[in-house]
């Protein structure tokens, strides 16, 4: 990393926007902070005194082409992503500069993959959706986890959250996703997004010790089902979600995030609990950590550094486990994230 290279953050004032922004000045990039409400932009500008705000409307190329001059790289923390992804993602081809986004709409993500392999490809330019704690950490679990494999018959990603306070933004992003789909849910099987009106279950998952076996709510579908089927030959992937963290963020009570540490992290912890099964065999990779909103800092920070030195595997639109080496990548999270690969079952 070149200390002191520009980095883009569009929706900087948002609650993850807040926590890219830090990561990044710790890391040693410059963020220029962008967004659409300049209120917002000039009083986060405030908090850091030497920073340059620059107000973007999505539907304003040219004000995107303003708060992407000169930048290295853009990080997109702007949802719904419905809207915003697009937009931005056209700006940074037009700057010829890497796209990264934290969307954890499982549509938007599809849509990214859809929309701009082809452009992207041939361009040269590196775009990377869902580089978050949804999609993106799930899916490098997986990748590392599948180890050799390019091919499974299943994956299954459970996340034992503590709880989940939603913030504005992740229900704003529900509401247009839940629109989208006419009030259908969604599941990836038979190789496919499905849309479907079934009632969801309850199931117990064996978490690693000290969580144990909690109940799950399975077919609780997250942003993966879009990230790892597009570098694995997988036909059923599938999530779960604890039964106190579903009914937080579906609850219209449930307050926003309140920080305890001098980070601005909730309380809220997590594991991420990741199987691979191929045949008989089984594989599997587990992660934890603080605060799945923080946790998505370091997560796209990382993504930029790497995408900025070279070392990538690809270029085009690709995931977190496609583009990046897995493991190393893993190891490189720590202390926010740590990480282990219990042996492996099976032949």
């Amino acid at each position: 990393m070149a200390v002191g290279q520009t980095v883009t953050v569009y929706g900087a004032y948002g609650h993850t926007g807040r926590f890219v922004v830090a990561h990044l000045r710790e890391r040693g990039f410059v963020p220029v902070l962008a967004g659409r409400d300049a209120g917002r932009l000039e009083a986060l500008a405030a908090e850091h005194p030497g920073l340059e705000g620059r107000p973007a409307a999505v539907d304003d190329p040219a004000s995107l082409d303003d708060a992407l001059a000169g930048a290295a790289a853009v990080v997109n923390c702007a949802g719904p992503f419905a809207t915003t992804a697009a937009p931005v993602i056209e700006a940074a081809l037009r700057a010829r500069i890497p796209y990264v986004d934290v969307a954890a709409e499982i549509e938007a993500n599809d849509d990214t993959f859809t929309r701009y392999a082809d452009r992207a490809r041939r361009a040269g330019a590196v775009v990377v959706p869902a580089m978050a704690f949804y999609g993106g950490l799930g899916d490098l679990l997986a990748t590392a986890a599948a180890g050799d494999w390019t091919a499974a018959d299943e994956a299954h990603i459970a996340y034992g959250l503590s709880g989940w306070e939603p913030t504005r933004g992740t229900r704003l992003a529900g509401r247009v996703s839940a629109e989208r789909r006419g009030g259908r849910r969604v599941r990836f099987t038979d190789g496919r997004l499905q849309y479907h009106d079934d009632e969801l279950s309850t199931v117990v998952w064996p978490f690693p010790e000290p969580v144990g076996s909690r109940p799950v709510v399975s077919g609780f579908t997250m942003a993966d089902v879009v990230t790892l089927p597009s570098h694995l030959a997988v036909p059923e992937v599938r999530t779960y979600m604890t039964t106190e963290a579903a009914a937080g963020v579906a609850s219209p009570d449930t307050p926003a995030p309140a920080p305890v540490d001098r980070h601005g992290r909730s309380a809220q912890t997590f594991v991420v609990d990741v199987v691979v099964r191929r045949g008989r065999a089984e594989r599997r990779a587990v992660a934890r950590g603080q605060d799945i909103y923080a946790v998505t800092a370091p997560l796209a920070v990382e993504a930029v550094d790497r995408v900025l030195a070279g070392r990538t595997r690809t270029a085009g639109v690709a995931s977190a486990g496609a583009l990046f080496d897995a493991p190393d990548f893993l190891d490189a999270l720590a202390p926010h994230i740590v990480w282990e690969r219990p042996p492996a079952t099976g032949s």
